[in-house]
């Protein structure tokens, strides 16, 4: 009995928050009320969308009770309300899920209400009936259980009505897709641009300083040629110093580019030298990684950058003497992962590789995973499809 009163009170205190919710109900209308009257008369259309987004969230709300109750969650699927204020309106207007929350709204204001005094008439009938046949008979509860039945056909009803089509469920992960990919868009084209600057910064700063000190050196032998021959050759050994910095900075701007070594030696070549240049004792293990089958080289390239981004990153900041890396080749992706034992407490904000590094990444749509706790140990995971 004292099992079955306590599954009888679960289930009212369900019903009871779902009489509460039906309340809210009523209470929204006049706000759909007050926003179909200012869209009409066009001066309140930006109205339209925030009120859309209320009415998400009190859906939102009845999808968590409703998987509280079950445990099975319910889905949902919208159209992202983002653009300009019309784009907005149209798709408040267009999307399914908008009046398929209409449609739970109007009819959980009516069976929210109506379960919820059922339950409390069948509370009345239970305290009467089972309080005799299990309280002084010792048999088992016979109106109890329908509260808990109650409950169970209220969390069915709203199911149906707020969960989402299969069309609508995929027109929602499209939409959302879309706008993951104009974000990552917006990211590449950001690390492209930064990437562009580098190099007209290295090549102006660098190169090209020395390309016209270079000028400048052989003009001044060749005037000197005649008059001071040693002064001459003098200028020309000066001038051949500066051709030989000037292609030492040109092929530190192309391994920013793309490294050769990643055309000669491959990833794994490319990362064990890395390694071995990188000044900590770093351990190269790889995976399924096979000489005759190679990733494409956009591929190879980012995850390339991101293993070297994260070994001076470790090398810098994290205090450890040693790191780990990893290759491994999956069916369908390519992954690296670099750990080091340092102090960990990775900031992301406080520097532009890790951001660089997410951009790169997620310009191929791949995934980056930071773990960094305080004291450490520091690991940088990344994970890039990749068709073999």
């Amino acid at each position: 009995m004292r099992e079955r009163l306590w599954l009888a009170w679960r289930a009212t205190r369900q019903l009871l928050r779902s009489a509460g919710l039906a309340l809210a109900s009523l209470l929204f209308l006049p706000v759909l009320v007050f926003t179909a009257v200012v869209t009409v008369m066009v001066i309140g259309a930006g109205v339209l969308p925030e009120t859309a987004l209320l009415l998400r969230k009190l859906a939102g709300a009845k999808r968590r009770e409703v998987a509280a109750w079950t445990g099975e969650e319910v889905p949902e699927a919208y159209v992202p309300l983002v653009g300009t204020l019309s784009e907005r309106v149209r798709t408040a207007v267009k999307d399914q899920g908008t009046y398929r929350d209409l449609r739970w709204l109007a009819a959980h204001f009516l069976y929210g209400w109506l379960l919820a005094y059922a339950a409390l008439l069948v509370w009345i009938f239970a305290l009467l009936v089972d309080g005799v046949w299990c309280g002084l008979l010792g048999h088992r509860a016979l109106v109890l259980p329908l509260v808990g039945r109650l409950a169970d056909l209220e969390a069915a009803w709203s199911r149906s009505l707020l969960e989402p089509s299969a069309d609508a469920r995929r027109s929602s992960e499209l939409a959302e897709r879309v706008e993951e990919l104009t974000v990552t868009r917006a990211g590449a084209v950001a690390a492209h641009g930064a990437e562009l600057r580098r190099i007209e910064r290295d090549l102006h700063d660098g190169t090209q300083a020395r390309l016209v000190a270079l000028s400048m050196r052989v003009g001044l032998a060749k005037r000197a040629y005649d008059n001071n021959p040693d002064a001459a050759r003098k200028l020309l050994d000066d001038a051949q110093d500066q051709v030989e910095q000037a292609l030492t900075e040109l092929r530190h701007v192309v391994r920013g580019i793309h490294p050769p070594i990643l055309t000669d030696r491959g990833l794994v070549g490319a990362v064990r030298a890395l390694a071995a240049g990188s000044g900590l004792g770093v351990e190269v293990a790889e995976k399924g990684m096979q000489d005759d089958v190679r990733a494409p080289a956009a591929v190879e390239a980012a995850a390339y950058f991101a293993v070297a981004e994260a070994l001076t990153n470790a090398a810098k900041h994290s205090g450890s003497r040693r790191a780990w890396v990893e290759l491994v080749r999956t069916p369908g992706a390519l992954r690296t992962t670099v750990r080091d034992e340092g102090c960990g407490g990775v900031d992301e904000t406080g520097g532009s590789g890790l951001l660089g590094m997410r951009r790169r990444i997620a310009a191929l749509d791949g995934t980056v995973r930071v773990s960094s706790p305080i004291g450490g140990p520091t690991t940088i995971e990344v994970e890039l499809p990749c068709v073999w």
